[in-house]
């Protein structure tokens, strides 16, 4: 047992508590005094306020109702009007999680309802909303994480030992050191390395989708060792930060993932989705699903702004980086105050239909990471204001015309934007009322999102909360749910817009659909995501007007006679302006800055203006460089 843990219980009576154990870096306490549990009289208050770590208290398994009788008597207390629909138990860990699709009536007056069924029960209740559009997806990742109950408790409970039971590769002196296994000078396969004496984190670990001679992170750098890793830290669920995170898990990594939940449940349908897409080009995919379910297995969710020690010399804070749903700046505070890093992966410093922008105030800070996606001198992006009138001009005249609008979209986030968008210009009349299909996975992130509104902006928060207002709902939208839909959708409709995944036109619907209407000149094709360096989307961009595709042993050659437009102002990545300005306004000031996930020429030239603009030391490393913090 932990010394932490034989502190903790001097605070409290001889005997009163069962058990004492970790959930990662909680420390949790079952009793079997059932007084106790439901009045301990701001002892565990107390003990939160002198070792500053997070406790809970829960009631030992023995003691709580039976699950048949828990569950009637729970549905009895809940108002009918909550529309709590669905109760799933957690023994092991004496919780139940209740859906609702009203949770404050659930709550009751000052959680005068959750009280009521503790007293009843026994059971520690937690509210969940019912997701406005179903999810099968979160469904199975929730029946993975209930199925494999005991393994999460004894999980959970060696990450804390790890944490808390003190150094164990021997405190020589100190320093923190960064190496670039991919992402430096590039978009694509994010992968940073972050060592201390004592620790070994992995910052991402994604994969190229637009390249296959680059596509991997240089795992068999001689500095990355897997049998040392210590955690794993996704910021967003794209495929280019999290797609190579179950080949760890494939070749023997058994230690936690640091997400947020829509990140944990986003980049697991964008892994299966993968496998599914390297399966049907004939390629034998680099993982299986059961890796994913090992990483889902041993996935630590975070709530923004909560802090968690993952390591004995690191803390970390997830704070809202307004790149997609769930999107995190990682804040790591290494040491004890030995250094502040901040690592803000893909982040938007400006506010979107979908989310609000990232923050800028931390509590210390001297060292920051940021994206040069759009950090070349000339990448200014166009207002939000110009962009959706560009995009309605183009509609209208498609429409007109009586063609069909193709529009390849990124699964996550910059479909949901263009959703709203779309939604906002037929409803206020803009332009004329035409079905929206959407391929692809869009629909399941899209009810991803509808299942965590709390990550979204105020505004689609208070929609999605109401059914009747509920953009995503609106009768517009038609979901493609097979091969012979999409065929209906190309040869029997009309004038359309059709939403479809992959944004880069690497694969998926989109190629499909681009197939299929490019000869046509009535035909727009509108890029509204940034297409990778190698990928058809980027070539399409530069003119390249004749694509070959191989059909078997022949090759096809596909002219393209459509429209071809690029709104870049839909980006979810912040533009040259935006990067500039979140750097002068962070709080406090970093002391150095480095660049990266940006073509080479955007890292240089942000790096720069950064310098020359702030007076703090600059810094673009390369793939396989390593520098030093501290």
């Amino acid at each position: 047992m932990g010394e932490i843990l034989k502190e903790v219980l001097k605070y409290l009576p001889k005997d009163i508590i069962s058990e004492a154990t970790f959930e990662g870096s909680n420390i949790v306490l079952y009793t079997k005094d059932k007084d106790f549990f439901l009045d301990n009289n701001g002892s565990i208050k107390q003990i939160v306020d002198d070792i500053k770590k997070r406790v809970e208290l829960r009631p030992d398994p023995v003691i709580c109702m039976e699950l048949e009788k828990a569950e009637k008597k729970i549905k009895s207390i809940l108002p009918a009007e909550a529309g709590a629909d669905n109760i799933i138990f957690d023994p092991q860990r004496s919780m139940v999680i209740i859906e609702a699709e009203k949770p404050g009536l659930a709550i009751g007056k000052q959680g005068s309802i959750l009280r009521e069924i503790r007293a009843e029960t026994l059971w520690v209740p937690l509210i969940r909303r019912t997701p406005a559009i179903r999810s099968k997806l979160i469904e199975n990742i929730r029946e993975v994480l209930y199925q494999n109950n005991d393994y999460r408790k004894k999980f959970l409970k060696s990450v804390g030992h790890r944490i808390y039971d003190g150094w164990k590769r021997g405190k020589k002196n100190e320093w923190v050191r960064l190496s670039f296994l991919g992402g430096a000078r590039e978009v694509g396969r994010s992968c940073i390395l972050l060592q201390t004496p004592e620790s070994r984190v992995l910052l991402d670990c994604g994969i190229n989708v637009a390249s296959e001679r680059d596509a991997y992170p240089f795992l068999d750098a001689p500095e990355f060792k897997i049998e040392e890793l210590d955690a794993v830290i996704i910021s967003h669920a794209h495929l280019d930060h999290s797609g190579f995170v179950p080949y760890l898990y494939k070749f023997g990594y058994k230690g936690p993932v640091y997400c947020t939940e829509p990140t944990r449940d986003v980049s697991a349908l964008l892994q299966l989705d993968l496998v599914k897409i390297q399966r049907g080009e004939g390629k034998e995919p680099i993982f299986t699903s059961e890796e994913i379910r090992e990483f889902v297995k041993h996935s630590i969710t975070l709530e923004y702004n909560e802090v968690s020690d993952i390591t004995p010399d690191i803390r970390i804070t997830l704070y809202n980086a307004g790149h997609i749903l769930g999107s995190s700046m990682v804040h790591m505070h290494i040491g004890n105050g030995l250094h502040n890093f901040l690592y803000s992966a893909d982040m938007k410093f400006g506010r979107t239909q979908l989310l609000e922008p990232a923050i800028t105030d931390f509590p210390r800070l001297e060292t920051l990471m940021i994206e040069s996606t759009y950090g070349g001198r000339d990448n200014v992006l166009p207002s939000r204001v110009e962009c959706e009138k560009e995009m309605a001009e183009i509609l209208k005249k498609t429409i007109k015309d009586k063609g069909k609008i193709l529009i390849p979209v990124l699964g996550v986030g910059r479909a949901q934007e263009v959703m709203l968008v779309v939604e906002n210009l037929i409803r206020t009349g803009k332009v004329d009322n035409i079905p929206v299909y959407i391929d692809g996975m869009v629909w399941d992130v899209t009810a991803i999102h509808t299942a965590y509104p709390e990550f979204l902006n105020n505004f689609v928060r208070n929609q999605i909360f109401h059914k009747d207002s509920n953009p995503f709902m609106s009768d517009i939208f038609k979901r493609v749910g097979s091969p012979k839909e999409r065929k209906e959708v190309i040869e029997n409709t009309g004038a359309c817009i059709i939403l479809a995944t992959s944004g880069m036109l690497m694969g998926g619907p989109s190629v499909e659909y681009l197939k299929s209407l490019s000869s046509g000149k009535k035909h727009s094709l509108i890029f509204v995501s940034y297409q990778g360096e190698g990928s058809l989307g980027r070539r399409i961009q530069r003119g390249e007007r004749e694509i070959s595709f191989g059909v078997g042993h022949k090759q096809e050659v596909m002219k393209i006679n459509m429209d071809i437009h690029t709104i870049e102002g839909f980006s979810g990545h912040s533009d040259r302006k935006e990067l500039m300005s979140f750097v002068y306004k962070c709080s406090p000031k970093p002391k150095k800055v480095i660049i990266n996930h940006g073509e080479n020429s955007r890292c240089l030239d942000l790096a720069s203006s950064i310098h020359k603009t702030n007076r703090i030391e600059t810094n673009a490393p390369r793939v396989l460089e390593a520098l030093r913090l501290r």
